[in-house]
């Protein structure tokens, strides 16, 4: 989004009939704060047509995409890899050192984001284990929090290129208006 280096978010795990919605807000959260691509499970193929639904209309540049082995792209991933669980390191004490691994050092970036329990090997391959909070929480709001303070708020002055239409800010009601008009 900002920089040159890959900020990629995967989700880890999907039960379908019970994580559509979840896989698919994912996607969606990953695209609106700033990541470039999110990658998700082989059996998420309706969270995937959705998120890219939603960049054919709104925008992107932002990639989605399958894969039969989460696993794989965490241990094979070049760059830092940061795993979000209410288990991690409190995200104050870890954040300034992720934005100079990604910012600074031009280091990819993977967010890792589970859904049912997570395996102890991804502990173990993550970079960081980082905590939103210590508390039970939606997968969707840790990402949402780690990609704003990962940006520091610039995620919301994003260009969006190649939309079709945008939300035009309101304080009461909704618009939304074709790019030509």
């Amino acid at each position: 989004m900002h920089d040159d280096s890959e900020v990629a978010v995967l989700r880890l795990g999907h039960r379908p009939g019970r994580d559509e919605r979840m896989t698919t807000h994912v996607g969606l959260t990953a695209r609106a704060l700033g990541a470039d691509r999110v990658i998700f499970p082989d059996n998420a193929g309706q969270s995937l047509e959705t998120v890219a639904d939603i960049t054919d209309r709104f925008g992107g540049p932002f990639d989605v995409e399958l894969t039969e082995s989460p696993n794989a792209i965490i241990r094979n991933w070049e760059g830092e890899v940061a795993h979000l669980t209410m288990y991690g390191e409190r995200i104050e004490t870890v954040e300034e050192g992720i934005r100079r691994a990604h910012f600074t050092d031009d280091r990819p970036l993977l967010l890792v984001v589970g859904s049912e329990k997570v395996s102890f090997d991804v502990y173990e391959a993550a970079d960081w284990n980082v905590g939103v909070t210590n508390q039970p929480h939606s997968e969707v709001a840790g990402l949402a929090v780690f990609l704003d303070r990962l940006y520091e708020g610039r995620e919301f002055d994003r260009e969006w290129q190649d939309a079709d239409r945008r939300v035009v800010p309101k304080a009461t009601g909704k618009r939304v208006e074709s790019v030509g008009e």
